[in-house]
């Protein structure tokens, strides 16, 4: 395939690892652990791969393994620096013995089930290093969660002679990952799997995992091109500019984004929440400060909104949470089935609650009909469909309105919308994402040859030097809680929410009525991966805010 000259210069970039992996490595075990909630039951449904201790890698002695092979698979969607965690991995698995094979199961966990494959050679792999996309096998969304898929999976892993399978996704693939582990740990069918943490929102991190990867390019990206919008705005003076940024489940992006911008607002879904604000609390918050911006006569400005933002707020997330009970058929688990659309919403109507069904009744009448009928995969909502920045804009304005006429606004009112998403999901990955994600593959083939599953990989440290990052793995249990989905209760990773007393939002917090008056803008530019290190090493500032001592 042709390829760019960047491409080309980027290749050549050699990650850099911690200490710890450039190495013979040995095992130090933590003590025994639990899980974030409902321990009993989460034992239960686990009983080979709970407890297991949290591990840090040490240097350690050599010692001759024999040939293995190893299966990788990405799940969900795409993240940048997913290919260097393919690339580590491979380097990893051959680094402990040349003989052993990388496979990689194409489009995701279907292709474990679907028995559809490649190897990934040197030569294959070469192509892919430092690159962004999940390209080089593809990704899917199938989960494994059905004894039968753990069976097709387990009759190609045999055939192929895999000892391993590394599943590179986000909370959801890493709770199939483990379900996966204790399934064929109950077995005895002697393969090992490990996960490796995944996703742009940023959502999936704890005590144990400083970040997901993905996070830090995705944000820099979207940075730069809010960068490029306030700078517009501020040049033309005449527009509103309305951003909604990916970030269902939480607001990781679109507080960095802002902690990395400076815009006029940034809504906060965890916030809003919190503070039990209504749609309408939410339109006077920003009309409030459109207002105030032209009294000074300045009739322009930013916002940025997180895509769950309309699930937050208290009353909707009630009326969202009755109709994914309502739409979905207890008998099977799946999405009920409607001749037509308007058969869908009368039922809706009639089988919802008084209260949420006046709920849905005060939206308007084009987001109403999108909550009653658009449905993910997985049977619930499909909010990222719900275009709230134009639906917020379009609310303003009509308050601003009402206002002129009552003697409160005085200025002018003009917006303009954007939804950044896929923009930065395939982002060439930024210096701290190459080298992150190339020792989370390069960790995972320790933790393999440790003869560990049911572990994610873990780097550590990661604000300073890579030298000093620290490398481990953590019980995918020790993550898990039962939550509801889908009308009934399961075991699932919990989501890291956007903490309201932590550090960054309360950076923020204490900046934002400055920034919502005067013009305060910061224009990021665009990712470097060639200079001095201020430019081109930084981590995100959620991350330095959250390690800083």
């Amino acid at each position: 395939m042709e390829i760019s000259a960047l491409q080309i210069a980027r290749a050549a970039y050699q990650p850099k690892l911690p200490k710890a992996l450039q190495g013979p490595v040995k095992a130090v075990e933590g003590e025994a652990t639990q899980s974030v909630g409902n321990q009993e039951e989460i034992k239960a449904l686990f009983p080979n791969t709970y407890g297991m201790p949290v591990i840090t890698f040490e240097a350690g002695e050599k010692t001759e393994l024999p040939a293995f092979n190893v299966g990788v698979i990405l799940s969900g969607g795409q993240a940048p620096g997913g290919h260097n965690v393919i690339s580590g991995l491979f380097d990893g698995v051959k680094s402990l013995n040349p003989e052993n094979k990388l496979y990689g199961f194409i489009l995701g966990p279907g292709g474990l089930v679907d028995h559809k494959y490649i190897e990934i050679t040197s030569e294959l792999m070469d192509q892919y290093r430092n690159t962004g996309g999940f390209d080089i096998i593809g990704s899917g969304r199938t989960k494994l969660e059905k004894e039968e898929q753990f069976e097709k999976g387990i009759e190609i892993l045999r055939e192929l002679g895999i000892k391993a399978l590394v599943i590179i996704g986000g909370d959801d693939s890493n709770t199939n990952a483990c379900v996966l582990a204790e399934y064929y740990a109950a077995k005895k069918y002697g393969v090992q799997v490990i996960g490796c943490p995944k996703t742009i929102d940023g959502d999936l991190k704890n005590e144990q995992i400083e970040t997901s990867f993905g996070f830090d390019t995705a944000c820099k990206t979207y940075s730069e091109l809010i960068g490029n919008i306030q700078r517009d705005c501020n040049s033309a003076r005449k527009y509103w500019h309305f951003i909604k940024l990916m970030g269902r489940s939480a607001s990781h992006i679109a507080l960095e984004c802002a902690l990395q911008t400076q815009p006029n607002i940034c809504l906060v879904s965890e916030e809003v929440e919190a503070k039990e604000m209504s749609l309408d609390d939410v339109v006077t918050y920003i009309a409030q400060a459109v207002a105030d911006r032209a009294a000074d006569g300045n009739n322009f400005g930013t916002v940025l909104i997180p895509e769950g933002l309309i699930e937050f707020i208290p009353a909707i997330k009630k009326l969202i949470a009755e109709l994914n009970e309502v739409l979905t058929d207890p008998a099977t688990g799946e999405s009920r089935e409607f001749a037509n659309a308007e058969e869908q919403i009368a039922f809706v109507k009639s089988s919802i609650a008084k209260e949420n069904l006046a709920v849905l009744e005060s939206l308007p009448a084009d987001v109403a009909r999108q909550l009653c009928l658009d449905r993910d995969p997985h049977g619930n909502v499909q909010v990222s469909l719900i275009e709230t920045e134009k639906l917020l804009s379009r609310m303003v304005a009509t308050k601003l309105d009402a206002w002129k006429a009552e003697g409160k606004f005085c200025g002018k009112f003009s917006a303009q919308h954007h939804f950044f998403g896929y923009e930065g999901r395939c982002a060439a990955p930024s210096n701290y994402d190459a080298d992150y994600c190339y020792s989370l593959g390069f960790n995972a083939s320790r933790l393999i040859s440790n003869g560990k599953t049911g572990y994610m990989s873990i780097i550590q440290n990661t604000t300073a030097p890579a030298e000093q990052w620290i490398a481990g793995g953590v019980p995918i249990t020790m993550m898990m809680n039962i939550e509801r989905r889908n009308g009934a209760n399961k075991p699932v990773i919990r989501k890291a929410l956007v903490e309201l007393d932590g550090a960054p939002f309360k950076f923020f917090a204490a900046h934002r009525e400055e920034w919502a008056k005067n013009t305060c803008y910061v224009y990021p530019g665009p990712i470097q991966y060639w200079g001095p290190t201020e430019v081109c090493d930084q981590t995100t500032k959620t991350l330095k805010l959250e390690q800083a001592k």
